[in-house]
């Protein structure tokens, strides 16, 4: 059995990653407090508030992480990887989640009255989590992408949404300062809110995608276009692709198909090959089964009802 393949740098990077979100999520969640207990705006509330729910989701992803990396075994023959799925999909929910709260925070500001102070020093220490929540998100994104984690991907976006959140309320209390118009603060807040649901939702579309197996038309071209060539190469043919991901690697199958006269010793030789000479022409890890079938009558038994019925 089998599970991820990490040198010990990418395993170094990747946990030093996430332990620096949780640990600045902890600070951006303080800083953007104080600023709201010292201006009452909605807006810095609902910065506050989803840097909340940030701190949540990504407690959730550093166990996640921790579990995506352990091996298989007898239970879980083909590894923890796909955590990587659910990790996404919780994260995604606690973004729409902190887009809720801050909707109905600011419609009770709103209604509530509308008084703010010291707005000024309070713009000021949320610009600031903003340029570090961007610095960090960036970061988060690159070593995800590096090390092929979808974990730290997920994480990275959602705090780069948390820093876009955060640049559009400095950009609207700017507005609240030149103006005088504090019924722009809430309206701010809203906004921002429609926009982080967008987020959380293409999180949770990709989290259900990974669960249900969807099979990606662009990997599965370039998947045919190595199996292809290789077969070529090596004098063989094949049917029956199918591909999923677990979040970090892909795992493939395929029919090899061989001539009666092929021994079964030099078959078995040649698909041995194919698995580990495939996944070296993807840009993606990849663990390649096999199954092995006559060329002449593979039709036929295909075919037959009692055989269908026995299919997966």
């Amino acid at each position: 059995m089998e599970g991820p393949v990490h040198d010990a740098r990418a395993l170094r990077d990747m946990r030093l990653a996430m332990r620096m979100s949780l640990a600045i999520g902890v600070l951006m969640l303080l800083g953007k407090t104080f600023a709201y207990f010292l201006t009452g705006s909605a807006a810095i509330l609902s910065d506050a508030a989803e840097s909340v729910i940030h701190v949540i989701a990504v407690g959730f992803a550093a166990y996640s992480l921790w579990l995506s990396l352990r091996p298989a075994d007898q239970r879980f023959h083909y590894g923890y990887e796909r955590i990587s799925f659910f990790s996404a999909g919780f994260e995604g929910a606690m973004i729409i989640l902190a887009a809720v709260v801050i909707i109905a925070a600011a419609i009770r500001k709103w209604l509530g009255g509308l008084q703010m102070e010291r707005l000024s020093l309070g713009t000021l220490l949320v610009l600031a989590a903003a340029l570090v929540n961007g610095l960090l998100g960036w970061y988060l994104l690159r070593t995800g992408r590096r090390n092929r984690s979808l974990i730290l991907e997920a994480n990275g976006r959602h705090v780069l949404t948390d820093s876009w959140t955060s640049f559009g309320v400095v950009a609207g209390l700017g507005m609240v300062l030149l103006t005088g118009w504090n019924v722009l603060d809430p309206l701010i807040a809203i906004a921002v809110a429609l926009n982080i649901l967008w987020s959380g939702g293409k999180l949770m579309r990709r989290s259900v995608q990974g669960l249900m197996d969807y099979s990606d038309p662009e990997t599965g071209r370039r998947l045919r276009e190595h199996l292809d060539a290789l077969c070529t190469e090596m004098g063989v043919q094949y049917h029956g692709v199918r591909f999923r991901t677990t979040g970090f690697r892909l795992l493939v199958e395929v029919h090899l198909l061989f001539g009666r006269e092929v021994p079964v010793g030099e078959a078995h030789r040649m698909a041995t090959e194919l698995e580990e000479r495939l996944p070296q022409r993807l840009d993606v890890p990849a663990q390649v089964t096999t199954h092995l079938e006559a060329l002449e009558d593979h039709g036929l038994v295909h075919a037959d009802p009692d055989h269908a019925t026995r299919l997966p």
